[in-house]
């Protein structure tokens, strides 16, 4: 429903850099058409000032002026001519959009235990008996115990743990649970309790 003479923001020109408000983009559009450079620019200085107390923490970077002009050449939609006091041929740079981030083609069979257990399943298949080997199944078999609790709710089974760590080395690793001892695993699930006393 449309009510005459109402005038939402839903039906403006959207604003290029919403930080600086309706208001400065009026005299970023204003001085674009004013008819001398020097007039355009001394616009401009104004219009500088005011958009450094619109965004007051923007002077905690040591090349704000710098930024303050890219920002008004591009709300000015690169119309604005006048002598600009600083470079701004990379002032588009702030719209451009970053590259997508390659996403894993790893499958990982095992989601309770993820990719990088996965991995260490196959590291202690090639390695030697001895200490080093014994450690890093001390640190995978407590790995995989976190990873149970977390997608069994809290739910920990240590023979679990040394059937699967037996079944994915094929046999490399056999844990003794009679001499092996895990990690205390804890969560912090309970809910706060609330010390204040009423008064």
């Amino acid at each position: 429903m449309e009510i005459k003479g109402l005038d939402y923001n839903t039906q403006r020109e959207a604003l290029l850099l919403p930080e600086y408000g309706r208001e400065i983009q009026k005299m970023v559009d204003h001085a674009v058409t004013l008819p001398t450079p020097e007039e355009r620019l001394r616009c401009a200085q104004t219009i500088v000032r005011l958009m450094e107390t619109k965004v007051p923490h923007i002077r905690d970077n040591s090349d704000y002026e710098q930024t303050l002009w890219d920002h008004l050449y591009i709300m000015s939609h690169k119309k604005l001519d006048i002598e600009w006091p600083f470079d701004i041929s990379n002032a588009e740079v702030i719209h451009s959009k970053p590259q997508p981030m390659a996403i894993p083609q790893e499958h990982t069979h095992l989601r309770h235990y993820g990719h990088l257990v996965e991995e260490l399943f196959q590291k202690l298949k090639t390695m030697e008996p001895g200490d080093e080997r014994d450690e890093l199944t001390r640190l995978t078999a407590n790995q995989m115990k976190r990873d149970l609790a977390l997608w069994g709710h809290g739910s920990m089974d240590d023979e679990k743990v040394a059937d699967d760590l037996a079944r994915f080395t094929d046999g490399a690793i056999q844990l003794d649970l009679n001499n092996f001892a895990f990690n205390q695993v804890k969560f912090n699930d309970e809910p706060k309790r609330n010390n204040k006393r009423k008064k």
